[in-house]
Order: C-alpha cells, then structure tokens, then sequence
C-alpha cells in the first residue's frame, strides 16, 4: 500500500509540473499569437537556477536560519532570475520575429 499511494503522490506531482508547463503555453499563445518552443527550456533553467540557489543557501546559512525561511527566499529569488531568462529570450529571439514574414518564424 505504501508503495501504490507513493507512485500516486509521485504522478500527481509530475502531472501538475506538465500542467503548469501547458498552461504557460496556451497563455503564450493565446496572447502573442507565437508560439514559444523555449518555455519549456526556460521552465528547467529555473529549476537550475533554483537548485543551485537552494544549495548555495543551505550551505551559507542553514544554522542561521530555518529551511521554511530558505525555501521562501528560493522561491523568490529563482522567480525573479527566470523571468529575466524568459525576458531575455523574448527580446533576443521572438522580437525580432514579429515584423517578419511566417516563414522566416519557422527557421
């Protein structure tokens, strides 16, 4: 029993990742009207961003202050440096597309 309701909490926990994943690109391209192939990439650099933030975090001040603390200010910072990948990406990438012609979107 306890193996069925952990693959049950593990299923659910990836489902939601994929939901929140599809959502962000149904909102992208039912605004924009572009379809943006990076949100994915843009969605696991935050991760990386995150994990090293929480490791930087934890090894510098873990006997200073409680994990829900760190978590928090994970949460936060990884937040913020992804919307600048995200942002970045949008002024590199997809700009310059808006003006040009369809095929060139496919290239």
């Amino acid at each position: 029993m306890d193996y069925f309701l952990q693959n049950l909490i593990n299923a659910l926990q990836w489902g939601s990742f994929y939901a929140v994943i599809s959502i962000g690109y149904s909102m992208v391209y039912g605004v924009l009207m572009l379809f943006n192939f990076a949100h994915g990439d843009i969605f696991m650099v935050g991760t990386y961003i995150g994990f090293g933030i929480a490791t930087m975090l934890l090894a510098l001040f873990s006997a200073f202050m409680p994990g829900w603390m760190i978590f928090i200010l994970v949460v936060i910072i990884t937040m913020f440096l992804a919307s600048f990948v995200g942002v970045f990406v949008e002024v590199v990438g997809y700009r310059p597309l808006r003006g040009a012609p369809r095929a060139s979107a496919a290239i």
